[in-house]
């Protein structure tokens, strides 16, 4: 058996990274002060070669240091490739901002800023491109049946499977399974290529031979009592042991752990809008976004405030509960689109196709969404956000917790004018299930970006809507 050799990789990627840093500073130098595209003599420039050169002291191991700190140097088994990417990008972007503070302490004015932007493009890159190269070589050994690590699985489970799938998906990890060992299920049984080999007794007798790299401990949750005991006879044989927790049926989402001052705690579910820095971020652009609606959309608005008033008897603003976040109820702006009604009609359920309580205006204003501008107001109060999941009146929350599973998870986040749901067309009288999971999908990956792609999308799929009656 071949054992691993991350750690030589490890090397190769320090070294190669200081290598790619130094020469990007220097061709960064050469396009700025001495190329046949430069407008600057070299000779004559406020600096010398020598003192840009002397940066290199300075730069290579700060920036290796800030890869470090990025997590540019853990095993790249099944590290995804993006992320890395996103963190090469933000250790230069810290990088250069540091050096540029540098400066500005040190009084130093005469650093070419130009020259820094290049080094800032021309090292991104090269970093990228020589990490994908190392990538390939790593598959290429890896096909080859080099640098592998062998594994035992030990309990079979879902989260068994789940790990199985996974490494089948993705040979360029270089990951075997040699076998599972379980109690309860007969030996033979086959998953996808991996036999159960044995019961978990045999681990005293496979362990001592020296033959696994890695030993993963997959047991079901049923199996749980034995845990302590299987993960001291793993460590008594100095054999890596890692443990991949069967939850899937408690958690019906993606969960993340943070460390609670060496304590490690299991979140369910991942919602990014807890952070504080995220949750400010979004009310800012809330805020600023509800400003600009309210002034590019006050001709709309008036037009429509006077057609409600002259077409239908009674107020111009339907106010009605809803529900928001942390099951806060609120009240919800409308313009009004349907005949005045007692309070029991308005409850008998959502609007339908054709729907005699609604007026000829209020059908036009349903359909595009201009009924639903006073929101705007809800925003500006703190009630609802731009986007988020949309809120639902108490008497459909009672009955909706009850029917359908994660259906509270919305109520995590602000309410919103727009949403994920809604530009996917489930709005209106139209699947609660396949709402709630594009709710669910908004909460747990949102970025301002995700935001921002919403509100864009808002405007060529969200204002017209053949749900919308």
């Amino acid at each position: 058996m071949i054992k691993d050799n991350q750690k030589y990789f490890n090397r190769l990627h320090v070294v190669m990274d200081a290598l790619i840093i130094a020469a990007s500073y220097m061709l960064a130098w050469y396009l700025k002060f001495a190329s046949p595209f430069s407008d600057i003599d070299a000779s004559v420039g406020v600096l010398s070669m020598r003192t840009y050169f002397e940066m290199l002291y300075v730069i290579v191991p700060g920036y290796l240091i800030l890869y470090y700190n990025f997590n540019l140097y853990t095993p790249k088994r099944a590290t995804v490739h993006k992320y890395e990417i996103l963190n090469i990008f933000q250790a230069n972007v810290v990088g250069l901002i540091l050096l540029m503070a540098g400066w500005y302490l040190v009084s130093q004015i005469h650093f070419s800023r130009a020259m820094m932007a290049y080094f800032f493009v021309i090292n991104i890159f090269l970093t990228n491109l020589g990490r994908s190269l190392i990538r390939v070589l790593l598959q290429y050994f890896r096909e080859k049946g080099y640098n592998l690590k062998y594994i035992l699985l030990v309990g079979y489970s879902r989260a068994a499977e789940e790990y199985i799938n996974r490494i089948n998906a993705n040979p360029q990890w270089g990951y075997v399974v040699r076998g599972i060992l379980d109690d309860s299920v007969p030996r033979g049984t086959l998953y996808k290529g991996v036999k159960v080999v044995g019961s978990i007794g045999n681990l005293l007798y496979i362990l001592p031979e020296n033959k696994l790299d890695e030993i993963a401990i997959t047991l079901p949750l049923k199996d749980y009592d034995n845990l302590e005991r299987i993960v001291d006879i793993c460590e008594k044989s100095g054999v890596h042991t890692k443990f991949i927790p069967d939850y899937n049926s408690m958690f019906p989402s993606r969960p993340y752990t943070e460390d609670l001052m060496g304590l490690p705690v299991i979140n369910i579910r991942y919602v990014p809008l807890t952070n504080t820095l995220n949750w400010v971020a979004k009310r800012v652009v809330d805020v600023v976004v509800a400003l600009a609606g309210l002034a590019v959309s006050s001709p709309v608005m008036l037009a429509a405030a006077v057609a409600v008033g002259c077409t239908s008897r009674g107020p111009i603003i339907f106010k009605q509960e809803r529900i928001g976040l942390h099951n806060k109820p609120f009240q919800m702006y409308k313009f009004r689109t349907m005949k005045v009604q007692k309070p029991s009609a308005e409850e008998q359920g959502w609007t339908t196709r054709d729907d005699p309580r609604v007026t000829k205006v209020g059908k036009f204003l349903r359909r595009t969404s201009i009924d639903e501008l006073p929101q705007l107001f809800n925003i500006l109060k703190g009630d609802m956000s731009v986007v988020g999941p949309r809120p639902e009146r108490p008497q459909f929350v009672d009955k909706f917790r009850e029917e359908i599973p994660r259906y509270m998870v919305k109520h995590q986040v602000r309410p919103g004018l727009t949403g994920w749901a809604q530009i996917n067309g489930y709005r209106g009288d139209t699947s609660i299930k396949r709402r709630i999971e594009y709710d669910i999908f908004y909460i747990e990956n949102w970025t301002m970006s995700f935001d921002i792609k919403i509100m864009f999308l808002t405007i060529f799929k969200g204002f017209i809507n053949k749900n919308a009656y």
